[in-house]
């Protein structure tokens, strides 16, 4: 008899239970959006999105088994969902968000599988808006998808220092179409081709917890197949993150600056700017995001302005209502909203109203 894959995590929990701590947790997030101009007709279209509301829909598994010697070993599953359709996310990946397991004590963690890299967590805190369906994110689709297949990380806080490297054997096995918008066909891990899909990437930070500044670098080799004009080991992809955040009273401010360099047969350049700022205020929190894109050599500019707010209606769930505007130049063609189209040089406005619950 054939099980459903979620039973089989139900039994996995109880198991993991008996030896470790270990908890369920999830996050269920989506609503209906409206955008216009998603062609060169200046079609409206109204729509429930698959990819995100405010955050990622979710569900994982996350837990630590005391080692003795101030040690632990630690692991995380989590799973993408899509709550139109009931799918999963990253392609239909069981755990494709979070796939990893490693050992963590006094001189930090050390883990091993599909992970969230240095580029995520340099941006992490200063993006207030975080991988929302207006967001910044809209401009580079790999920054809510920064994450490593194959990989060896290490993530370390020194007093107010934070460290942070990663290594891939194989940055991504999932194929481009269905698997989103990060997916880029290249698995690696060949015999005689050593470069082919290698990925490196390293972080240096101070933080405070009131205030931090991050600086990240990110290094990927293509391989044959790749997409994003990486076909080649030879071919390499390099985004290098400045970023700042400052909170207070319920005031959180930041800032980013994403400079991209693709060197290949369509060699390419970018900087991506942005800056926010959120307030929380009893049972209410707004949200405000400035950013743009340049294509450097070119006449491509893309400037996208964000509202969101949100009402909470207990600590788990909030109602909120987003608001998008982008403004494309040239040939640019960024979309308003996550997974979304818009015709060339056009501007696009869209709106979304939804619901999101933790647990």
């Amino acid at each position: 008899m054939k099980y459903p894959q979620w039973a089989g995590l139900a039994c996995l929990t109880m198991s993991f239970s008996a030896s470790a701590q270990t908890m369920l947790y999830g996050l269920l997030d989506t609503g209906i959006e409206r955008a216009n101009n998603i062609n060169a007709r200046g079609d409206t279209a109204l729509r429930m999105p698959s990819l995100t509301g405010s955050f990622p829909s979710r569900l994982g598994l996350r837990g630590a088994e005391d080692l003795g010697g101030g040690n632990a070993l630690v692991f995380q599953l989590e799973t993408g969902l899509g709550l139109d359709t009931g799918t999963a996310g990253q392609g239909g990946r069981l755990f494709g968000r979070q796939s990893w397991v490693g050992i963590k004590g006094g001189f930090g963690s050390l883990t091993v599988g599909r992970q969230s890299n240095m580029s995520f967590h340099a941006l992490v805190k200063a993006d207030v808006a975080g991988p929302a369906i207006h967001g910044v994110t809209n401009m580079d689709s790999y920054i809510p998808n920064a994450r490593s297949d194959n990989s060896l990380a290490y993530l370390g806080t020194f007093g107010n220092a934070v460290l942070g490297a990663s290594y891939s054997f194989g940055r991504d096995a999932s194929p481009p179409g269905g698997a989103g918008p990060g997916a880029t066909s290249c698995p690696g891990e060949q015999a005689g081709d050593a470069r082919a899909c290698r990925q490196a990437t390293a972080m240096l930070g101070y933080d405070t917890g009131q205030w931090g500044i991050y600086a990240s670098s990110d290094w990927q080799h293509g391989g044959t197949g790749a997409t994003n004009g990486l076909g080649k080991s030879s071919d390499t992809d390099r985004r290098r993150v400045l970023s700042a955040y400052r909170q207070f009273d319920g005031v959180k401010l930041g800032a980013g600056w994403l400079r991209r360099n693709t060197v290949s047969s369509v060699p390419a350049a970018s900087d991506l700017y942005f800056v926010g700022a959120s307030i929380a205020r009893g049972l209410w929190t707004g949200d405000v995001q400035y950013s743009r894109l340049k294509v450097r050599a070119s006449a491509n500019v893309s400037a996208l302005y964000v509202a969101r707010l949100s009402y909470h209606l207990s600590r788990r769930t909030a109602l909120y209502a987003s608001l998008g505007y982008i403004q494309n130049h040239g040939a640019a063609a960024v979309a308003v909203d996550s997974g979304g189209t818009v015709g060339k040089g056009m501007r696009q406005s869209g709106q979304m109203l939804g619901l999101r619950h933790s647990f």
